[in-house]
């Protein structure tokens, strides 16, 4: 749904902005000890973090995101993320997830 909030998982909320043709961004808030379950897709994804502490596992590595921090997530690579903190992603994909947008 675009442009309103979301829920995703338990205790994640996302707002999806409008999309370009080939680029795609979104927020997405956390509780603390909230999960972005594990899962995978073709699409690049870069992600921003704007506030709080993330444990990020991709493909089977394990990253720690902090405030003002990046993590590329290449294609196709299982991920998932867990708030170590209360905080925000900003995540932004290439070619656009036409999954999130019902296309």
């Amino acid at each position: 749904m675009i442009g309103k909030w979301e829920n995703a998982e338990p205790g994640v909320v996302r707002k999806i902005f409008p999309p370009g043709k080939s680029v795609m961004m979104m927020e997405v808030h956390f509780e603390k000890g909230a999960e972005g379950y594990e899962h995978s897709h073709s699409n690049e994804q870069l992600t921003y973090c704007l506030q709080g502490k993330f444990h990020f596992t991709i493909d089977g590595e394990d990253h720690i995101l902090s405030v003002g921090e990046t993590l590329v997530i290449p294609s196709n690579k299982k991920h998932g993320v867990i708030a170590l903190e209360k905080g925000v992603l900003i995540d932004t994909f290439t070619p656009i997830r036409k999954d999130l947008l019902g296309l």
